[in-house]
């Protein structure tokens, strides 16, 4: 499958909604937490991926804001898996030259889950290969609240006037600020919906959704995807003729 890509046509972003894991676990007559697990072993795959390829970022939605009212069962085993696989996982990426970011509300992590993820950013800040952002305690919703209050705070203080908001102003104030838009976004288990992830960053983002059930994404569904991307004409607004060199 990489054979088929143009490796001069690859996303320098690639953000990703992992969905899926319930549905894997209970048709494998399991628990949720199963379908979890197995998760990791996608993770991997994909980060590899992206690696291979080229990628610069590669945004994972981890852990949503909504997801807090899951069941706290499920809840706490997802925390300590999170614990567990950066734990696991800090010497790979060392290893690879990876650097771990997250956006979101991470303060309100567990102190152990954010104690890690701490420890695993400032161990691999220094790394200059691909970026892997971890979307954690994260909604679109939330982020633009966040940035909102933190203009109007700027406002308030003098340091910027309503009419010097610009796009630009916005962006600036984001979690992911200083962070490319993704071209490219994935989602798994064939649902049609963007479910609160990067409203602001996904507005020009080519879309591609896979029936495949998360636990079950490899290296070559993420070659899928960036081959489907190749096949589009992204034109911002503008005519074909305009963008075709």
């Amino acid at each position: 499958m990489k054979e088929q890509l143009d490796l001069t046509n690859i996303p320098r972003h690639i953000a990703i909604i992992m969905d899926g894991n319930g549905r894997w676990a209970k048709k494998k007559g399991a628990m949720r937490i199963f379908g979890h697990r197995h998760a990791i072993h996608a993770v991997k795959d994909a980060i590899e991926g992206a690696d291979d390829l080229g990628v610069k970022y590669l945004t994972l939605f981890s852990f949503s804001t909504e997801n807090w009212s899951r069941p706290q069962d499920e809840v706490r085993a997802l925390m300590e898996l999170l614990v567990k696989t950066i734990i696991d996982e800090i010497s790979l990426m060392m290893k690879n030259n990876i650097r771990l970011e997250a956006i979101g509300d991470i303060h309100s992590l567990p102190k152990s889950a954010y104690n890690k993820l701490m420890e695993a950013k400032e161990q691999t800040s220094r790394n200059t290969g691909l970026t892997v952002i971890l979307a954690l305690s994260y909604s679109g919703q939330w982020e633009l609240t966040q940035a909102v209050r933190r203009i109007a705070q700027k406002i308030s203080t003098g340091e910027l006037k309503p009419e010097e908001i610009t796009q630009e102003t916005v962006a600036s104030n984001l979690d992911t600020a200083g962070i490319p838009d993704p071209e490219l976004m994935i989602r798994t288990s064939g649902e049609y919906r963007i479910s609160n992830f990067l409203l602001w960053q996904l507005a020009y983002t080519e879309l591609y959704f896979t029936p495949v059930l998360w636990p079950d994404f490899r290296m070559e569904h993420l070659y899928a995807a960036v081959k489907d991307y190749q096949k589009r004409e992204r034109r911002f607004g503008k005519t074909g003729e305009q963008v075709k060199p």
